[in-house]
């Protein structure tokens, strides 16, 4: 496809998160795209999407199948409660289009195997909207791994805690539709740039918890208080991760738990030359990385820039949400390919859906690696 074709792109799903980030990023990339089509079940958040981003005449649906019988349409972004995510994908790609699918992957690791299937089949291209990899701390540490300043990772901690955040608007606490509660929500993120850092998607053994503990306690929620009754997921779990070549990943997630320091979205690092941690403000891409070895005799500790970072040679902060856009609309027309790929998706989906099973039947999961896993 030549970089002077504008690719069409169509958005599944005109809630919170698609006016958040997907829609106000995809309008910063005026120059490589037009959003031509715009799907959701409540057909007036559509018209609504279509009215503030989309071209002039841009098409309306209440039916996703109708959207995807536009053959001119490039690429989809599929947006919708985490149930849907895997036959919509799987759709999208058999009509021709490639996705962008909001994470988690899906609900389980069978949906998620006929995402990377579909996208292999199809010769589609497939991502996970992992944004927190483009984040300017989780580039700073990815570029120390990759560069072996660690050395071997062998320990790493995952953390998604909040104190009392629980969302409290659209299907969150809806198990039917979400498949779970903060370890499929937020806890997915935590993980995937565990897993991205160690570079390291061989789980083998995983034992995992969780709770229900603090449903009925709605008061100091920062989100307002939450209604008992329609709390239907946990409201923290935790994993403890075994992979093939003996490294151990702890996970922690939790929209509500009684403790003091918040940490979503950041990880720990143990290696045998050095260890990472991640601190700071990652919502608002202020967060930063302390490094931690020993040199001269002595313990030394250093840490990247804690201010908020700058995009290229203006003054705002780095939009993650817009990077994450242009990678993955570059990858298209250049036929490279995303930051974020699907093998490495399904293996994050693998592992939350072990904890939840570990969690339900009070024994430890033994996983097998997929044969589609080619990562190195």
């Amino acid at each position: 496809m030549s970089n002077t074709q504008k690719l069409k792109v169509g958005i599944i799903g005109c809630g919170g998160i698609a006016f958040q980030k997907h829609l106000p990023s995809l309008a910063k990339l005026g120059d490589k795209v037009e959003l031509v089509g715009f799907c959701d079940e409540l057909i007036e958040r559509a018209e609504k999407a279509a009215k503030q981003f989309g071209v002039e005449n841009a098409n309306v649906y209440a039916d996703y199948k109708e959207l995807l019988e536009d053959s001119s349409i490039d690429v989809v972004h599929v947006l919708t409660p985490n149930i849907s995510h895997s036959f919509i994908t799987v759709k999208a790609l058999e009509s021709g289009k490639h996705v962008m699918c909001e994470k988690p992957m899906a609900i389980n690791s069978a949906e998620a195997k006929k995402m990377v299937e579909a996208a292999k089949r199809t010769g589609k291209k497939l991502t996970i909207g992992y944004q927190n990899r483009f984040r300017r701390d989780s580039l700073a540490l990815i570029k120390a791994c990759e560069e072996g300043d660690l050395g071997e990772i062998y320990f790493a901690k995952a953390h998604a805690i909040r104190r009392r955040g629980v969302p409290t608007w659209g299907v969150f606490m809806d198990l039917e539709k979400q498949g779970g509660g903060p370890l499929i929500d937020i806890g997915t993120h935590a993980l995937d740039l565990t897993l991205w850092m160690m570079n390291n998607y061989k789980p083998k053994l995983v034992v995992g918890s969780a709770y229900k503990k603090l449903y009925d306690k709605p008061d100091g929620n920062i989100f307002g208080p939450w209604n008992p009754n329609e709390f239907n997921v946990e409201d923290s779990a935790f994993g403890y991760i075994k992979m093939e070549n003996g490294a151990t990943i702890m996970l922690e997630a939790s929209w509500a738990l009684n403790i003091l320091n918040e940490k979503e979205a950041q990880i720990t690092l143990c290696g045998t030359e050095a260890g990472a941690e991640m601190f700071g403000n990652p919502d608002k891409n202020q967060g930063y990385v302390t490094f931690n070895t020993t040199k001269y005799g002595e313990r030394i500790t250093s840490e990247t820039t804690r201010a908020s970072g700058v995009a290229y040679f203006g003054e705002e902060e780095i939009d993650v949400g817009y990077l994450e856009a242009k990678q993955w609309m570059d990858c298209i027309l250049n036929d490279g390919e995303p930051l974020v790929k699907p093998e490495e998706a399904f293996v994050v989906t693998q592992i939350l859906e072990a904890i939840y099973e570990s969690a339900k039947t009070g024994k430890a999961v033994e996983l097998e690696s997929q044969q589609f896993i080619t990562i190195q």
